[in-house]
């Protein structure tokens, strides 16, 4: 193989890999939103912070909304599985595209995704405990002071602690794939809007999480743009061996002696 042949076959697995990175972090990223949004939805059913103790009394009382926390509690996991894809996946797809990024926004990356999944199973846990245990292990109900407790360090593990590695992992992955040029000007601007908001916001309202599970679906939505184009430049697949084309007819060779017997 010569060496442009070699460069050619090199950019084509090149963008063949990438493409497929590109595809299973898009469809990994959907997927977690989905069960990251029905997940909090669930969970939410329980009692919050700011409603007072009958509520809660009310709550643990009836176990028909207790099930569906425990549900709840149950996709939380599911979601962080398809949110390391979702991250893994993208990795892959800026190790293609970009074999040495910075250094610092690499790691930040890596670690912000991992406390970020981190959290979230602690704080779930702790905010649909009271529930899970009434349910499934017919415990009696609790308190609502200690019912309460759990859900306020459920909301601080999340609200504060979570959401700021989502943010974290959000600002640090809108740079990298900004850089590998992936993402055009308007929405790498729109992401980091996003990303600042789960840095920055102060509040414990479950609405403000979705925003990190929208800046997921944005980048979905590029991911499967530049997985389309990625393939779009790959090479085609090989077909077989190709027939040889006929030798053409060999020239006469004009610098041989003549057969003629007239020539000595």
């Amino acid at each position: 193989m010569t060496a442009p042949e070699a460069a050619s076959a090199s950019t084509g697995a090149s963008s063949s890999d990438t493409a497929s990175a590109a595809r299973i972090a898009a469809i990994s990223g959907i997927v977690f939103a989905v069960l990251f949004v029905v997940a909090l939805l669930l969970v939410h059913r329980a009692p919050t912070l700011a409603d007072p103790d009958s509520a809660y009394a009310g709550f643990y009382a009836n176990g028909g909304d207790q099930l569906f926390v425990a549900v709840g509690i149950y996709l939380v996991p599911l979601a962080g599985i398809a949110f390391l894809w979702h991250m893994t996946a993208i990795r892959a797809v800026l190790d293609t595209l970009t074999p040495t990024p910075s250094a610092m926004a690499h790691g930040l990356n890596l670690l912000a995704g991992a406390i970020f999944v981190t959290l979230l199973f602690a704080g779930t846990a702790a905010a649909g405990a009271v529930a899970f245990g009434v349910y499934f292990g017919h415990s009696p109900a609790e308190d609502p002071q200690t019912a309460r407790a759990l859900t306020g360090v459920g909301y601080g593990l999340v609200f504060i602690f979570a959401v700021r590695g989502a943010g974290m992992f959000a600002l640090t992955t809108t740079t990298l794939l900004r850089n590998a040029k992936v993402l055009p000007l308007v929405p790498a601007v729109v992401a980091y809007l996003l990303a600042a908001f789960l840095l920055l916001a102060v509040t414990n309202k479950p609405v403000a999480v979705l925003v990190f599970p929208a800046w997921v679906v944005l980048i979905s939505i590029f991911l499967l743009r530049h997985a389309h184009r990625a393939a779009a430049h790959a090479p085609e697949p090989d077909t077989g061996p190709q027939e040889p084309a006929p030798d053409a007819a060999p020239a006469l060779d004009t610098t041989s002696p003549s057969l003629r017997s007239d020539q000595p």
